[in-house]
């Protein structure tokens, strides 16, 4: 079932809660609404479910209007952040309820309602605590439970809001992977919100970056990714380094840090980003680059290290993230107050006049890492 949002827009108060916008959604797949708290991703939701009802425009689904269907027609399953289970009344009860509520003359037969419960429950690997309650089970299960009571009314299209919100990392992980594997089995169109990058980009087919009610960008996670189309698209998917300067004679310089961008014009207030996997350290600057840099904080958590630094002799916005592998880290054994230099490989350049990035690729001399540095030094030793 393909969904397509035509100059949608909704106004709380005085609040633009959404600009008028448009979207399409095509069948079968799994799309991420993606953006920061008040972005408008759950209105648009909403008003895809017809929960709420857009000031202007109008939602089709496979090209039939539902603007003003009632949202028992339309159907829609909704899963909400916090289940919204009905405390008591069984496993088996809650996914059944929607079905037995149902118009006589829609209603399944009560074999059919049990049989469908049943089907379901093995499908989210729950068979086993059918007679339990809510209060009996764990957060993941839960939203399993809910999960399976939205597919319980065979809907045209699933919308979740923020599924995996109130999960705890691992548990939100694991029952990603599984919502991903069960989409891939049963092919329905499902729209689900989240703030959470990672959660986007892993389990979407498209995600729609959004943000003050407008959409920024709608592309696959690896495009997305690798071409961004705006500051706010390029910052909101994961830290970003930056070197805000003027550009004269083919360097962009603040203060005693500078980039080499030979092919670009003099120009004022420009801003170079660097996302963390795109610079490595090294102890002297590059022939393209001098970027000096003080360790400020270092992290071993995770598949490598995360070295926070400081400008040293100039400014920048925020501290600068860089990742090295643990490999590194035992080689160099870095310590807050070393200095260092920043060798940037990949740069996304912004300018005044222009609202799209310029992407910057350096082919330096192979860098002397400070790995290497520091292994060179004990040989030498």
């Amino acid at each position: 079932m393909s969904i397509r949002v035509e100059g949608v827009s909704k106004r709380f108060g005085k609040f633009q809660a959404l600009e008028p916008l448009s979207l399409e959604i095509p069948d079968g797949q799994l799309v991420g609404l993606l953006g920061p708290s008040g972005s408008g991703k759950t209105t648009l939701l909403r008003i895809i479910a017809g929960l709420e009802t857009a000031d202007t425009g109008r939602i089709l689904f496979h090209g039939e209007d539902v603007t003003r269907v009632h949202v028992r027609d339309r159907r829609v399953g909704f899963v909400f952040q916090h289940y919204a289970l009905f405390r008591h009344m069984t496993v088996a009860a809650n996914i059944a309820f929607g079905l037995e509520v149902m118009p006589k003359h829609q209603r399944p037969s009560a074999p059919e309602i049990k049989k469908r419960v049943q089907d379901l429950l093995e499908m989210v690997q729950l068979g086993h605590l059918a007679s339990r309650y809510p209060a009996q089970l764990s957060g993941g299960q839960k939203q399993r439970v809910a999960l399976a009571r939205a597919l319980a009314m065979q809907p045209q299209v699933l919308l979740l809001d923020e599924p995996f919100g109130a999960l705890d990392a691992k548990v939100r992980k694991d029952l990603r992977r599984w919502l991903r594997n069960l989409h891939d089995e049963l092919h329905f169109t499902s729209v689900f919100v989240t703030h959470d990058q990672e959660e986007a980009l892993e389990l979407s087919d498209q995600v729609v970056v959004m943000s003050a009610g407008r959409i920024e960008q709608v592309d696959t996670p690896q495009t997305l990714y690798a071409q961004p189309d705006s500051r706010f698209v390029l910052g909101f998917l994961g830290h970003i380094n930056v070197l805000q300067g003027d550009i004269t004679k083919g360097r962009l310089s603040q203060g005693n840090a500078w980039i080499s961008v030979t092919d670009q014009t003099d120009a004022k207030e420009v801003e170079c980003y660097f996302r963390p996997h795109e610079v490595k350290l090294q102890t002297q600057p590059a022939s393209h680059a001098h970027l000096p840099l003080k360790v400020s904080a270092v992290s071993l958590i995770g598949a490598e290290v995360r070295v926070e630094l400081e400008a040293d002799g100039w400014s920048s916005p925020e501290p600068w993230e860089v990742g090295i592998s643990h490999s590194e880290y035992n080689a160099w054994q870095p310590m807050r107050g070393d200095r260092c230099f920043a060798v940037p490989e990949i740069g996304h350049l912004f300018s005044a006049d222009k609202s799209e990035p310029e992407l910057i690729q350096w082919q330096a001399k192979p860098p002397v890492s400070i790995k290497s540095s520091v292994v060179s030094l004990v040989h030498t030793a």
